[in-house]
């Protein structure tokens, strides 16, 4: 039976004389909650973590955290209590996590460490933060930790910015969301991109889809391929009629508009990243389009297409320019 792995980690940094590239946070400190389906809490994991990297405490991380050189010495290495976390977590178990940023370095580490990889490509998990908002909030606003165990009133017994702590007052919030189905709204930990089409993600959420591309060498090239620039209905996941087709303002977000004969319009969100590797991805979500969206849009396609024409103008001129002083 999956168990659920509530995961919160603390990092030492360098400063930006000694901050590696690939290594930009070192792990020090790893702490989980574990939950059964009911979730109730049936496990708790605690470690610090020895650096390698980053000898000296980062001002700000001793600050927040407390943890001391000295403690972090007698601590095992990364590798050594990764694997025990690893073994501790089981072999069903979904993580959780409060924000997107802790499965990104703990692979990151473990790439560093030269380990077996967590997962291959993008990692499925629940961003209770996310969750959170949902039930509780907007669904967009995303609240510190401190506060939405401040909003839920849970007892706190513990200094936050500690790893083992925060994880529980995570588990707590966790524990406290009565809307079960909507833990189908997982998220994606894109440290490591799909690595060929077919195992691209394309999920289709009760209220939105999502898609996340595998790496490209160029941004072009993203918005060329077949599949990253399709609009499909998120209901039925038929292609839709385009009638504003990928317009962006700014060469990074583009939006499309299209209809779909049982559902209506879908609005298109197309993010292009990049990557750590050095790539870029697209990432993909189509859901409802709204009454302001067609309207949005045209402007956005009209801006563009006088930003295109200023560019087109200037280049020409330039060009002009460059031929009259080659006659002189």
């Amino acid at each position: 039976m999956k168990v659920y792995i509530v995961l919160d980690l603390e990092w030492n940094q360098g400063t930006p004389k000694t901050e590696r590239s690939d290594l930009p946070f070192e792990v020090i400190e790893i702490g989980a909650v574990k939950l059964n389906q009911d979730k109730e809490i049936i496990g708790r994991f605690e470690s610090l973590i020895c650096p390698v990297v980053y000898k000296k405490i980062f001002y700000m991380t001793a600050r927040v955290t407390n943890i001391t050189m000295e403690e972090l010495k007698k601590a095992d290495g990364f590798p050594a209590v990764l694997k025990r976390f690893l073994k501790w977590c089981g072999d069903d178990y979904i993580f959780c996590t409060w924000g997107s940023m802790d499965l990104t370095e703990i692979r990151r580490n473990s790439d560093f460490h030269g380990l077996d990889p967590i997962a291959e490509g993008p990692l499925h998990y629940l961003d209770i933060q996310k969750l959170y908002s949902l039930e509780l909030d907007d669904g967009k606003s995303r609240r510190s930790l401190e506060k939405a165990v401040d909003a839920l009133e849970i007892e706190k017994n513990d200094d936050f910015h500690r790893a083992d702590s925060d994880a529980y007052y995570t588990a707590e919030i966790f524990r406290r969301l009565k809307k079960r189905e909507l833990e189908v709204y997982e998220s994606f930990d894109v440290y490591s991109l799909p690595k060929s089409p077919e195992k691209e993600i394309s999920v289709i959420f009760p209220t939105y889809s999502k898609y996340i591309s595998r790496g490209f060498p160029e941004r072009r090239d993203v918005l060329r391929d077949k599949e990253a620039r399709s609009l499909r209905c998120f209901c039925c996941n038929e292609k839709t009629t385009v009638f504003i087709p990928w317009v962006s303002v700014n060469g990074k977000q583009y939006f499309a508009l299209g209809k779909c004969p049982e559902h209506g319009k879908m609005r298109g969100h197309l993010r292009i990243r990049k990557h750590s590797d050095g790539c870029v991805y697209g990432m993909k979500t189509i859901r409802p389009a709204k009454p302001g969206d067609e309207g949005d849009l045209r402007q956005k396609e009209k801006t563009a297409r006088e930003q295109e024409k200023k560019y087109l103008n200037m280049l020409r001129n330039s060009q002009k320019s460059k031929s009259s002083n080659s006659e002189k």
